[in-house]
């Protein structure tokens, strides 16, 4: 099976429609996929449910499909970063379903997993919990989550070899994982591709048998929050 594609546009030819449900990667501007996010924005495929931990930035990484009206709804858990996804979310013109971190991470991986629903103390009590079931278990309430079942999962790894093994750096482990295991098909950009065999079996984050599609390019490296200590006088 060909897993090894020449472009982002090749990799996501015959996936995208109208409406569809996306699962992106990412944790602030780390191990996002902002090659696949460009094609995304190149096919102008609408109407979008994207779940990312995440909205990008204003002109960069998700950020770009706001600025070009592509998604309809999102499901994150920060959203301070893009003041442009505060616009659009006070006027009304995108959806917003805020999900605790650790709750957002646990329904992708639930749903790669096969697991429809499970419960949690996180959010009981509070907004999140209106409109959800509550069940007691020994004296204290839990509320369902549901499982997050992609129609696809586009994510960002810094190695892979042919067969879609997958190996992330740092930070940029945090979603990838969790949103490349819930999607119907799972296309992953990475800094380098290797041969089979090249990569220690206990080094690999996610197992191939998650990823359909891959590809390889160079990527931006931004900094989210630039922060410098001042230059001591002389």
């Amino acid at each position: 099976m060909k897993k090894v594609y020449g472009s982002a546009k090749e990799a996501l030819d015959g996936l995208l429609f109208d409406g569809m449900f996306i699962a992106a990667g990412g944790f602030g501007l780390s191990g996002i996929p902002e090659l696949l996010i460009d094609a995304l924005v190149a096919s102008k495929v609408k109407d979008l449910t994207i779940a990312s931990n995440n909205c990008g930035v204003d002109g960069f990484g998700l950020g770009k499909l706001l600025d070009t009206r592509q998604i309809r709804k999102m499901l994150s858990s920060y959203v301070g970063e893009n003041a442009e996804f505060m616009r659009q979310y006070l006027s009304g013109e995108l959806e917003l379903e805020f999900n605790p971190q650790g709750t957002l991470a646990e329904r992708m991986r639930a749903g790669g997993a096969g697991i429809p629903g499970f419960y949690t103390k996180t959010g009981v009590g509070t907004v999140i919990a209106e409109g959800k079931e509550v069940k007691s278990f020994d004296g204290q309430d839990y509320i369902l989550e549901r499982g997050i079942f992609a129609d696809l999962s586009i994510i960002k790894a810094w190695k892979a070899d042919t067969t879609g093994n997958l190996v992330f750096r740092k930070t940029a482990r945090n979603f990838n994982v969790p949103a490349g295991m819930c999607g119907k098909v799972c296309v992953a950009e990475v800094e380098e591709i290797v041969e089979p065999g090249s990569l220690d079996p206990d080094h690999i984050h996610l197992p191939g048998i998650y990823v359909h599609r891959i590809i390889a390019g160079p990527h931006e490296k931004r900094i989210e929050q630039r922060t410098v200590r001042k230059r001591e006088a002389v």
